[in-house]
């Protein structure tokens, strides 16, 4: 980092979004519009198709090289008794990940896509938000910059996914901050929590809100006060593809928590972004509509890790694919 203060460089960024390829898009839909067969009927097809065209910038599109990158905290409110599974499960799906056992692994393999998984100091948990900020300036602008490598080596489709026991909490408590309402509204069963388990979670997020009062008024800061290392990473990851000229698939709602940072700071931040999927969470339905996301996939799935991502990529390589070859098509 270059300036002053750590999170100057990204509010910079965030002030300098490049703009969609509106050409590129343009020139998509008038393929489709010249092809042999009825206008329109491909319906979504023909949208992602655009979308991949007006933020990557190739006319017609093509995935080539598309990459899934999970990323993967642990969060000190965890003490509080606000998840069903120990912390130890986010380290042992990390390591079943790189076994290749994992669900996403197979999905991965199934539509040939790349993954990488990160572990974010899976040892030392972000501090008790209840009682201190998660993280301090510099630990969050640290772990953004991280995220950003994530389209280091080149990707022209980047998935994003996390893993991370008790996220669906520190979800919630984005979700509270940047949308308004109490724990009580945004809080979920996550992964299995009883109706006790999700009171807890509730008073969790309301303590925590409490605590920092107006401090979460700027979205960086709320990031970091009642967020966690890997919605800091998939800020960073959703901000350096838009810089590329990436197109990225969200996933879970960890991840559109995250997403919801960059466009509280910026309305127009999540614009080169398509969310793969709605989890069961009703948080997740409801950020997704505040975002003006729709999903491209309705499979309930809960599961997280990425799969969703992973899932949705294989339809999008369908729509560049599509594009292409009735692209050649026409021109025949």
């Amino acid at each position: 980092m270059t300036s002053a203060l750590p999170f100057d460089d990204f509010r910079n960024l965030l002030a300098a979004l490049p703009p969609a390829d509106t050409a590129a898009e343009t020139k998509v839909r008038a393929l489709f519009a010249k092809a042999d067969k009825p206008k329109g009927s491909l319906g979504r097809i023909e949208d992602i198709a655009a979308w991949l065209a007006a933020w990557s910038g190739r006319a017609p599109p093509a995935v080539t090289r598309p990459l899934v990158a999970i990323f993967a905290g642990n969060h000190g409110v965890t003490r509080h008794g606000i998840s069903p599974r120990p912390v130890a499960a986010t380290a042992n799906a990390v390591e079943l990940c790189a076994a290749g056992g994992a669900a996403v692994n197979q999905i991965c393999i199934a539509n040939d896509l790349g993954l990488k998984v990160f572990d974010l100091a899976l040892h030392i948990p972000t501090a008790d938000l209840t009682e201190e900020a998660a993280l301090d300036e510099r630990g969050c602008a640290a772990t953004m910059a991280f995220g950003m490598e994530a389209i280091a080596g080149g990707t022209d489709l980047l998935c994003l996914g996390d893993l991370g026991v008790g996220n669906s909490t520190v979800a919630a408590a984005l979700f509270a901050v940047l949308f308004g309402g109490r724990g009580a509204d945004w809080v979920g069963p996550g992964s299995g929590a009883d109706t006790a388990m999700q009171a807890r979670k509730a008073e969790v997020v309301d303590a925590a809100i409490a605590f920092h009062g107006t401090s979460l008024r700027d979205p960086l800061e709320a990031l970091r006060r009642v967020g966690g290392r890997e919605f800091a990473a998939i800020t960073g990851a959703i901000l350096a593809a838009r810089m590329q000229k990436i197109p990225v698939l969200l996933d879970g709602v960890a991840a559109t928590a995250a997403a919801a940072v960059l466009h509280a700071a910026n309305p127009a931040a999540l614009e080169h972004c398509l969310l793969a999927g709605l989890s069961p969470e009703p948080a997740h339905i409801r950020a997704a509509e505040r975002l003006g996301l729709r999903s491209l996939l309705d499979l309930g799935m809960s599961h997280g890790e990425g799969a969703g991502a992973a899932l949705a990529a294989g339809l999008v390589k369908a729509a560049a694919l599509t594009s292409s070859g009735m692209a050649a098509a026409v021109r025949g």
